[in-house]
């Protein structure tokens, strides 16, 4: 597994510490959970900033929602959003942005107002010109799996056997990425909790993380108030940190290297607990004295 990613400007984060808690800014008007919130700029930097207090590493900021049934934004829009923040964050703070887009025009301009990771649900598959711009820079690429598109993803997913599948799917990306001219060590694969997939599918996915790791590669794990733990625990989405904090500990247990949240304190604490567990399942695998 790898330890660190190297950022733009030969920046590095280390993975080896602990993993990541990666924080999430949404600058939309509909997402699932705080949408509407952060569309004006001063209450964004706020937010970021409670979020970094709280002990974030990244900031994840993202211009169109992608919930199930969710409506397409065009690029100009969604870079209307999300650029003056991105700029904004990197005047302020050091702390690694990551662009949430599958848009090519948005994740070049991101890049020039300082993001470091480009983030993409479709795996660089939905706008072909998403390579050109990820071998242009030297960012890392969040690789995310998704049956469908945000407008139907969730209309009817089925697979025979979900891990499997996702696991030949970041294969497949892999190949092609580095085939193209990525180097391996820029991508983290991410299986894509909610994205295309029933309430059995998310369980089995978090449940078997370590099945998933394909050449080395770190995964990063986004799950954070998603409806399958409403499903779960019979919870409204404001009531799903518990359930949310619980499954980033878990997910960190199976290997996670970086969880994609929206409460930052209660998530370190869980990720540290996941960290030390791990570890001492490790210990217990390699045996005394080892």
């Amino acid at each position: 597994m790898t330890d660190e990613l190297l950022l733009p400007g030969r920046r590095r984060l280390s993975l080896t510490e602990r993993p990541l808690v990666m924080g999430i800014l949404n600058i939309t008007s509909d997402s699932f959970y705080d949408g509407g919130r952060y569309l004006v700029l001063d209450k964004a930097l706020k937010y970021a900033e409670s979020m970094l207090d709280a002990g974030a590493d990244i900031i994840d900021v993202g211009g169109e929602s992608t919930r199930p049934g969710a409506d397409a934004v065009d690029a100009s829009e969604e870079a209307e959003r999300v650029i003056p923040v991105i700029r904004a964050i990197r005047e302020k703070w050091l702390v690694p942005v990551s662009v949430d887009t599958y848009k090519a025009e948005v994740a070049k301009q991101a890049l020039e107002a300082g993001a470091d990771i480009i983030n993409d649900i479709s795996g660089l598959r939905f706008d072909k010109a998403m390579l050109k711009v990820a071998k242009a820079s030297e960012a890392p690429l969040v690789v995310m799996h998704i049956q469908g598109t945000p407008k139907d993803m969730q209309k009817d997913p089925h697979y025979d056997d979900v891990v499997a599948e996702v696991r030949r799917y970041f294969q497949e990306r892999y190949d092609t990425l580095t085939g193209a001219g990525i180097d391996a060590s820029r991508i983290v694969f991410d299986p894509g909790i909610g994205f295309g997939k029933r309430l059995e599918h998310n369980l089995a996915l978090i449940s078997r993380l370590d099945e998933l790791v394909v050449e080395g590669r770190p995964i990063m794990v986004g799950a954070s108030r998603k409806s399958f733990i409403g499903s779960v625990l019979d919870k409204d989405v404001e009531d799903r940190m518990p359930g949310s904090v619980a499954v980033a500990a878990i997910a960190v247990f199976m290997g996670a290297s970086i969880v994609r949240v929206h409460d930052i304190a209660a998530t370190l604490q869980a990720v540290r607990m996941g960290m030390v567990l791990r570890a001492a399942r490790a210990k217990q695998v390699e045996g005394p004295g080892v």
